[in-house]
């Protein structure tokens, strides 16, 4: 049914480096591996984007990842890397490192897509986040597919296609980062660039066995936009492990003027954090989900009890508890349809939208912009009253998704409302997060007898990444998976 794991020994940064080193090896070293090549010159920045492009010729026309593929481009800034400044301390910490980026997020000279193809003009522009990987010495390798206006949980669109989960390609790789996560997981980029207004990053991140951090709102710049989708969206990396997610963090973090949102400055660099063994906490572990009927399946609950027993041998106090959440449709729902209108007024081509987005934009109508502007207040008291629980506890414990990825074709043949029915159970555990704006994060949770991974999730307090990566690296040092990856051919 799944593709069988294949396990890399030694870890990238042991490894006794060749010129005939294996592309696994190259291709699953991830971002901190990769840079370390380059510094130590086992590989230059052109090989290894060379590497990466004919990965993504032999895989992409299967998994259908990417929405295009900046091979010239790429190249290019790849040899500029090469040429670029020494000695090594004088480069960026993502120097000659291939990134992908979601059609959500400017690329200068490249569309926008949203995933649609409704969009004809080329952005001036990098986004600020970007803009700072280039800055940091990254390549852009390409563009990640995405559904229309990231409305779902699923990787599929008329303009698109289906994207596949490298795992198992009959199954869904979750969304809507969803090209984003395959990129990553399949190998064919070191990490990749995704937005999260629901759970776009932590649900593909889950389908998928990465790790996805949904930064604090107001962490990382949303520019040239003011926000993404109001108070619901941010802008965060998917990674194979908890260092990589935390040094593209610390390069990315920060504000400009034009910014909505602003997050209180950590305490420590996020790449310190992913380094440093947390004090013993308080974890609460709570099985319900936010959304009422949505029970979590056996692997999920498997992987979830587990979790919390190897935090106990880790240390820690931990306890269930049944968090009573509060009703969030009327946060959630005028902030997500008036995110989609705004993005929808950006294109040149509205007669190309797909059927499901007009249906969603009828009814936007229904929540104009004092509708949307109540929404985010709401938002804020629900945020105060479930932030309580963090008076007695460092971290809360959830599932991330409640079941195992979902076959194909999620999307086929229904409307808006149809579809919105249909992703409910998906961001049951995720979407809450985004109302209230705490951070939050997918971490791997093993693999099912068939194969496919297994997640689970870590919310902390506001403004409070760190404590999440210092116990997600700690989980991942007890139990690795950044060595594990779906046997591709």
């Amino acid at each position: 049914m799944g593709n069988a794991p294949q396990h890399l020994s030694p870890k990238p940064s042991t490894v006794t480096v060749t010129r005939t080193m294996d592309e696994a090896h190259i291709a699953y070293a991830g971002v901190s591996g990769q840079a370390e090549l380059i510094r130590r010159k086992a590989i230059s920045a052109t090989e290894l984007t060379q590497t990466l492009l004919k990965r993504i010729e032999r895989l992409d026309p299967t998994l259908n990842a990417f929405r295009i593929v900046l091979h010239d481009e790429a190249l290019k800034e790849a040899a500029a890397r090469d040429a670029g400044p020494t000695p090594p301390a004088d480069r960026g910490p993502l120097y000659g490192v291939p990134i992908a980026i979601k059609d959500e997020l400017d690329v200068a000279g490249q569309l926008t897509t949203f995933g649609g193809a409704a969009r004809t003009k080329p952005a001036r522009t990098d986004s600020e986040s970007v803009r700072r990987l280039r800055a940091a010495g990254a390549v852009i390798i390409g563009k990640t597919r995405m559904p229309e206006f990231g409305q779902w949980p699923f990787t599929e669109s008329a303009a698109g296609g289906y994207t596949r989960n490298p795992w198992d390609t009959a199954r869904t790789p979750g969304g809507s980062s969803g090209g984003t996560a395959v990129a990553v997981a399949a190998g064919m980029a070191a990490a990749g660039m995704g937005g999260d207004g629901g759970g776009s990053i932590r649900i593909p991140a889950a389908c998928c066995g990465l790790f996805g951090l949904k930064p604090q709102r107001g962490r990382v710049s949303t520019a040239p936009a003011p926000d993404l989708w109001h108070a619901l969206g941010t802008v965060g990396p998917l990674t194979r492990s908890v260092r990589d997610s935390a040094v593209i963090y610390d390069v990315i973090r920060g504000n400009l003027p034009s910014d909505r949102y602003r997050a209180r400055e950590p305490a420590t660099t996020f790449t310190d954090a992913a380094t440093t063994e947390p004090r013993r906490l308080r974890i609460a572990v709570c099985s319900r989900a936010a959304t009422p009927g949505v029970r979590l399946g056996p692997e999920q609950a498997g992987a979830l009890e587990r979790t919390a027993d190897t935090l106990r041998e880790l240390g820690h106090d931990v306890r269930d508890f049944d968090l009573r959440y509060p009703q969030l449709p009327p946060a959630f729902v005028p902030q997500f349809y008036g995110g989609v209108r705004d993005e929808a007024a950006l294109v040149e081509r509205p007669d190309l939208f797909e059927r499901r987005t007009r249906q969603t934009l009828a009814l936007a109508r229904l929540f104009p912009t004092p509708a949307v502007t109540w929404a985010i207040g709401h938002g804020e008291r629900l945020a105060k009253r479930i932030n309580r629980i963090f008076d007695d506890y460092d971290l809360l414990l959830t599932a991330t998704i409640p079941s195992v990825p979902r076959s194909l074709g999620a999307l086929d043949g229904i409307g808006s409302l149809h579809a919105s029915l249909r992703a409910l159970p998906y961001v049951a555990y995720t979407a809450v997060w985004n109302v209230c704006g705490n951070p939050a994060a997918s971490i791997p949770a093993g693999l099912t007898p068939f194969g496919l991974p297994l997640a689970v999730q870590l919310v902390a307090p506001l403004h409070d990444e760190t404590t999440i990566l210092a116990v997600a690296a700690q989980l991942e040092r007890a139990r690795p998976w950044a060595q594990e990856h779906p046997l591709l051919q």
